[in-house]
């Protein structure tokens, strides 16, 4: 099944609130924040720009296994970057290309080179079930003679 429609829709079910943090922050401060707003990734942003992201993942492959301080690293040292961006414009299913070929969970979204929000692979998945929802409910209406003629 494809999806084509444009993640816009996904922002505007979400809201466009994106979480971010300078390279030069602490990785401690960057848990913090994470922490306060239960998320899982902030964009990294470096004069207005997103440069990389800060995730869970992130911190847990390059600061605990390797036995390093939180309070003494900075971001900029363990982000992954660069950061991958995509458009309000693009689809669902490239979306959820780009995040399974790339291996990521956090897309932020540029119009106009500005931050309008972020999606995350839950927000995908979230999209799709209740759009395979809708569809189900539609072919049951259809089935049933309930659909509008």
């Amino acid at each position: 099944m494809k999806y084509s429609h444009s993640i816009q829709g996904v922002l505007a079910g979400k809201g466009n609130r994106v979480l971010t943090v300078s390279p030069e922050s602490s990785v401690y401060d960057a848990l913090a924040l994470m922490a306060e707003h239960d998320v899982g990734a902030l964009v990294v942003v470096a004069d207005g720009k997103p440069v990389g992201m800060f995730s869970e993942r992130d911190y847990a492959r390059k600061v605990i296994l390797l036995g390093k301080s939180s309070k003494q690293l900075r971001v900029r040292e363990i982000m992954t970057s660069p950061a991958q961006c995509v458009t309000p414009k693009n689809t669902v299913d490239e979306c959820m290309s780009i995040m399974t070929h790339r291996r990521i969970r956090h897309l932020p979204v540029l119009e106009d080179e500005r931050m309008v929000g972020i999606v995350s692979i839950g927000d995908m998945v979230k999209w799709i079930i209740s759009a395979q929802e809708d569809t189900i409910g539609q072919l049951e209406n259809y089935i049933t003679g309930k659909y509008p003629a």
